[in-house]
């Protein structure tokens, strides 16, 4: 005997598969959302899409005969021309048609692209960070709409109906105008089955007559009348929505590498799925900084090559500027975070640290301070590296209790526990003494 399964993939089955697989290769789709996030902008970096899996990752565990012994049938899936014992005819001109052949550009199909929602690629992306719902400090004018119940209405559409409600009118509508119970009307029918013909007459015809009335009273009283019918009422109520601005600063003289802003790019994409989680509306302001400071767009923040010194107070004056010209501290939650190698002009120091303490860090609900390196890998054995003028500056700040943060990193795989940390319920100088 000869089966052959000719079945289509089976209904209803793919949410279920889907999931089967994302618990199965969890661990391959969460390193590959991890590396997509590099290649794309910080705005976008939220958003769900196709990641790259290897393709030796997803084989699936099967079961195979032995190499000896037993007798051998196939059951081949999907054939819909041939069964055993067909003939297949030869290729034209002595041609295969199934060989191998190679790639012009040398690549091959050794990969297996994955679709994620947003919501599967935003989960899997945090899913290891331990991260505080931080308070949404400040608020602004109604933009959303939300609806509350309020109460019940004659009117309204019938995914609305409320049924208990209605039950109950129904209910208190029928005892009120005493609708005979279908218990009253068996009762009164078993009586009468019960007296023998041509006995007790004159009791059967007034038995009859009141179940006859019962009836009619019955069918005058709906069991469920159109005056019964409540729907649930929903009233629009207006809520605040909190808003968020997040400040990038990030220091692109000629000593910052693409290493170093590759690290500090990872770090402000996971600031920002981090804050598009808690906030309906995240902007994000980019401000880059040699001897002095401007406001770019992301690309050229980015990418654009600059040559000249390393003036920090420049960023933080052109931050103050963005802030009074467009986010006013009373009407936004205003988070910052700057990436530089350390590097600043000793004579600067002193003006940065006046105006983070008395300007900046006061606007801000949470600054936090990346110093990004080489990797220690890098530096010959037994180095010691010396901390950075700038590091000594902000360390100075934070012991006198500033509510800012500040870390160290020099590698890509630094940037998921600094996070955590950066982000954890202590803030401030216990963060920083660590």
């Amino acid at each position: 005997m000869h089966i052959v399964d000719r079945r289509l993939n089976p209904s209803g089955k793919n949410l279920a598969n889907r999931q089967r697989f994302m618990r199965r290769a969890k661990s391959q789709i969460r390193k590959a959302v991890h590396e997509s996030s590099g290649s794309r902008s910080i705005k976008d970096a939220d958003e769900g899409g196709e990641v790259v899996l290897p393709a030796q990752g997803v084989h699936e565990p099967s079961f195979r005969r032995g190499s000896s012994g037993g007798i051998r049938d196939h059951l081949l899936p999907g054939n819909k021309e041939y069964i055993a014992g067909d003939t297949i005819q030869r290729p034209p001109n002595g041609g295969g048609g199934g060989g191998s052949e190679g790639s012009p550009d040398g690549e091959g199909e050794d990969d297996f692209r994955f679709a994620l929602s947003r919501e599967e690629f935003v989960d899997l992306f945090l899913e290891d960070l331990e991260l505080p719902d931080l308070a949404k400090r400040r608020v602004v004018n109604a933009e959303a709409v939300v609806f509350h119940r309020a109460g019940y209405s004659v009117t309204g559409s019938p995914a609305n109906l409320a049924l208990n409600r209605t039950v109950r009118n129904s209910l208190s509508r029928r005892i009120a105008l005493r609708r005979p119970k279908p218990e009253e009307l068996q009762a009164l029918r078993d009586e009468i089955e019960a007296l023998d013909e041509g006995q007790d007459e004159p009791r059967r015809l007034a038995l009859e007559e009141e179940l006859q009335r019962k009836q009619r009273r019955t069918g005058l009283i709906p069991f469920i009348d159109p005056l019964d019918v409540r729907y649930k009422r929903f009233d629009p109520m207006p809520k605040p929505v909190a808003q968020a601005v997040m400040f990038c600063l990030m220091d692109v003289s000629g000593s910052m590498t693409e290493h170093m802003k590759d690290l500090a790019k990872r770090f402000y994409v996971l600031l920002y799925i981090f804050l598009k989680r808690r906030y309906k509306n995240v902007e994000v302001v980019f401000i880059r900084h040699t001897h002095q400071a401007s406001e770019v767009d992301e690309e050229t923040f980015f990418n654009s090559p600059e040559t000249g010194g390393t003036v920090v107070s420049t960023a933080l004056e052109e931050m103050q500027k963005v802030i009074d010209e467009r986010y006013s501290p009373d009407n936004w939650n205003i988070y910052a975070a700057q990436a530089s190698d350390g590097d600043n002009t000793a004579s600067d120091n002193d003006k940065t640290a006046a105006l983070l303490t008395r300007t900046i860090l006061p606007a801000c609900q949470y600054y936090a301070y990346l110093e990004v390196g080489r990797d220690s890998e890098h530096f010959p054995p037994g180095f010691i590296r010396r901390d950075s003028d700038l590091w000594q500056t902000y360390s100075s700040i934070i012991r006198n209790g500033a509510p800012m943060a500040m870390r160290k990193v020099g590698h890509r795989r630094d940037i998921y526990p600094v996070f955590r940390e950066l982000f954890a319920k202590k803030h401030g100088a216990e963060a920083a003494a660590e």
